[in-house]
């Protein structure tokens, strides 16, 4: 933990060297804030959705709604968590219906500038991006159905690994595809902790 403006602050865990915004697969696991089973249940290994699960679900399918040059691939929502496939199709993706400001015919330089370390940064922030619409529309809408506006519903982190062949691609879909058949023995089904 490093101080910023005399508080202390954990680094974050994205891979430093590593352009969030190039092609490629990544997976994602995404907490509910204090882990609590606010989505749904597991039954008979099926997973029965909460009206807030419900939600978390549409607002994952609309990402593509929002971002022309990503697909998503395997997905599910679980008591507590949910874990995901983006795939970024191409380069310098581009959210739909933003305003492009980086490259725009009227913005122009009068003469060629080298990117600043800054507009570096921000190129590698598309996942980022996307993770933060995503939790952000969630959970205003969970928050408006519940009446708790303001809320937070989410941990304000979340884990990526960055998929790099075909075989670890095809573990992770397997992963996800049963992740509701082994919840009992879950590392995050919190009835499991009791047990040990």
């Amino acid at each position: 933990m490093t101080l910023f403006k005399n508080k202390y602050r954990i680094e974050s865990i994205r891979l430093q060297t590593w352009d969030y915004s190039s092609r490629g697969y990544y997976f994602i696991t995404i907490c509910v804030k204090n882990r609590i089973h606010a989505l749904g249940y597991v039954n008979n290994g099926k997973m029965i959705l909460s009206k807030q699960g419900q939600i978390v679900q549409e607002q994952w399918n609309d990402l593509i709604n929002h971002y022309n040059n990503i697909e998503l691939d395997a997905f599910v929502v679980m008591p507590n968590h949910v874990h995901g496939i983006i795939i970024v199709t191409s380069v310098g993706a581009i959210h739909v219906g933003a305003i492009p400001v980086v490259g725009a015919i009227h913005e122009l330089p009068l003469r060629r500038q080298q990117p600043t370390p800054i507009h570096i940064i921000r190129r590698k922030m598309l996942i980022p991006k996307i993770i933060g619409r995503f939790k952000m529309q969630s959970s205003k809408k969970i928050n408006d159905c519940q009446n708790t506006n303001g809320q937070p519903f989410w941990q304000s982190r979340y884990y990526d690994h960055i998929i790099r062949n075909e075989n670890s691609l095809y573990k992770i879909q397997r992963y996800i595809n049963n992740n509701p058949l082994k919840w009992e023995c879950d590392r995050n089904n919190d009835t499991n902790l009791s047990a040990n």
